[in-house]
């Protein structure tokens, strides 16, 4: 069967709640420790979840009315978490591109640009960056939309990620500067009865917040006051700008108060000290890594804190961050992460006749799926093709000219592909990328809105 006329059995059942679709032929990389890699299976979804994974599905009738899709000569993957990113930005993308340290950014884009954001230039910045996610395989985005001027600001940019299907987490900040209607962080109360009133959907909450008051003052540091608005709530913490003896001192004070635990992410963690980091581990508090912004930007040590989190029994999440600088997918994140680690491990051993301790590609694809999933609180949700978990997930060409021959699936993913090999993604088990083109966006009219936008918000911003 065409591609095509898959595409159209696939539309055609989209709304039924107990659609199958059978992918045949596929490395099976789940992700899964107990299920592992396997070199030719089958995966059935029903609905939103996936109902089966084996080497061959055929026996137990899985095809009985299920849309077929042979995948032969791909490999099949869990999606890939963006455990934090600023989603808003992304018309801006790459207008600093060699941005010489975070002082710059903030003064450029959080004091300078920022303000001028209006609720509909908002929902333009979250469509394409979420967008984009989806066309490089991610499948679950954190945004960190620390722009919420007002609350038509935070609705704009959850109708984006809603109107695109992806898996998405709103995580609601004010502002750093500029005027903006004080309705943070009260207005959390009306975003959650209004968009997230129930457990089975794509979007999630949680509350973004600061580690300390150097930036932007004391109201938007994490402490008692903001945890108790997220207990109160039931939702996790989200902590940026997570940087040297500052933010260790404030670990600590946080871990003496009960305020850290798995529902609390924090976000960088470069140049923390080792007591911080035990505070971590002990807490069983999660970490999000930027590794392009850690070492682009230069934060802090300029090093991605993968070694400190290991050491204390953290395996990070992975994120993009900032696109006014930095790459849009999580490729280049899991390809920085594994060159960087490696490098200092060799590095630090060099001369003095001990193994370096590296980590490997199954390492930063843990990171990117499964450990991502469980930074930003969908661990039991998605990150790995296991049974019972929803279908988010990626066929990838392992036999483009990229990646032929398939000798190693992980390496192929992590080292050799980029989106162009990256033939479907399904969410929620539904098809959003197919053939290689992400599905319902018209491009034409989505580059006037894009360009539109941001020549409206530079203008407004005296650029």
């Amino acid at each position: 069967m065409s591609a095509d006329a898959t595409l159209d059995q696939l539309r055609r059942q989209a709304v039924d709640p107990d659609r199958r679709i059978l992918i045949t032929g596929a490395t099976i990389v789940t992700m899964d420790p107990g299920l592992g890699v396997l070199p030719q299976g089958d995966l059935l979804i029903q609905g939103s979840t996936i109902a089966a994974v084996a080497p061959d599905l055929s026996a137990h009738g899985a095809a009985d009315g299920a849309v077929i899709i042979e995948a032969t000569g791909s490999i099949l993957a869990p999606g890939f978490v963006d455990t934090h990113r600023h989603a808003w930005e992304a018309q801006l993308r790459r207008i600093m591109p060699d941005v010489n340290d975070l002082g710059e950014y903030v003064m450029s884009t959080l004091a300078g640009i920022a303000p001028a954001y209006q609720p509909q230039d908002m929902y333009v910045g979250t469509r394409l960056a979420a967008l984009t996610a989806i066309d490089s395989g991610i499948t679950t985005m954190l945004d960190f939309s620390h722009n919420s001027r007002s609350a038509a600001h935070s609705d704009r940019a959850i109708d984006a990620m809603a109107d695109t299907g992806i898996r998405g987490v709103h995580a609601s900040m004010r502002p750093h500067f500029g005027d903006w209607d004080g309705q943070w962080p009260d207005d959390l109360n009306r975003l959650q009865d209004r968009y997230f009133s129930s457990d089975d959907q794509l979007l999630t909450l949680r509350l973004a917040t600061l580690a300390t008051d150097e930036i932007a003052g004391p109201d938007l540091a994490y402490g008692p006051k903001l945890a108790h608005v997220a207990r109160e709530l039931g939702i996790g913490v989200s902590v940026d700008a997570v940087f040297g003896l500052p933010s260790s001192q404030a670990i600590l004070r946080w871990s003496a108060e009960g305020l850290l635990g798995p529902d609390v992410t924090l976000i960088h963690s470069t140049g923390l000290t080792a007591d911080a980091w035990r505070a971590i581990g002990d807490t069983g508090t999660t970490v999000a890594l930027a590794p392009t912004s850690e070492a682009q930007i230069g934060l802090e040590t300029a090093v991605p804190a993968v070694d400190e989190a290991l050491a204390v029994g953290v395996r990070p999440g992975l994120s993009i961050d900032v696109e006014v600088a930095l790459a849009s997918d999580i490729f280049t994140q899991m390809r920085a992460l594994h060159a960087i680690q490696r490098m200092r491990a060799v590095n630090a051993a060099y001369g003095s006749g001990a193994a370096p301790s590296r980590i490997g590609v199954a390492d930063v694809l843990d990171f990117a799926t499964l450990q991502g999933a469980k930074t930003v609180g969908l661990g039991d949700v998605t990150g790995s093709l296991t049974p019972g978990k929803q279908a988010d997930l990626l066929i990838v060409e392992a036999e483009d000219i990229n990646n032929m021959p398939l000798n190693d699936p992980i390496g192929t993913l992590v080292l050799g592909s980029d989106p162009r090999n990256i033939e479907a993604v399904f969410i929620a088990g539904r098809a959003r990328k197919w053939a290689g083109a992400v599905l319902d966006v018209d491009l034409a009219a989505l580059r006037q809105e894009v360009r539109e936008s941001r020549d409206r918000v530079l203008r407004t911003a005296g650029h």
